[in-house]
């Protein structure tokens, strides 16, 4: 562990880290053990000491995480080089394969749309036993989805 010397007003603590991302404290803390985020160096005391590098890349992380890229997304587009260095051929590869991924999860949207648009059509209201949304969720009823 690298230890700072510094005083407390060099560098920029947890929380204000957390204040100008966004980003919550435990997240930035599981964000580092993860290896998404470099560890800060720490005061004698043993505060983290974050710098501009880190909270370039938190802004990074957290907006490819609002874009829906898996951790591991970030971490291979990081290891790439991250916002500065990588190479846009290899991160264009990684956006195909998420778009790829995220048309998919459209498509399966629109059918649970129209398999419960249908089966909510299909409601009267009346008593749990003629609930066409029960049967639906209750796996032993023997109902097929469609």
């Amino acid at each position: 562990m690298r230890v700072v010397t510094t005083s407390r007003t060099d560098g920029i603590s947890i929380g204000e880290l957390s204040n100008r991302t966004g980003v919550h404290i435990e997240t930035i803390r599981y964000y580092e053990r993860i290896k998404m985020l470099p560890k800060p160096p720490r005061t004698t005391g043993g505060r983290r000491i974050y710098g501009l590098t880190h909270l370039r890349l938190l802004a990074f992380i957290k907006r490819a995480r609002e874009l829906g890229f898996s951790p591991d997304d970030v971490r291979n587009l990081l290891r790439l080089g991250g916002p500065d260095k990588a190479p846009c051929r290899q991160v264009r590869d990684i956006a195909t394969d998420h778009l790829t991924d995220i048309r998919a999860r459209i498509t399966d949207l629109r059918k649970l749309e129209r398999l419960l648009a249908k089966t909510v059509a299909k409601c009267t209201g009346t008593m749990a036993p003629e609930c066409p949304i029960l049967d639906i969720l209750d796996v032993q009823s023997g109902k097929e989805l469609r």
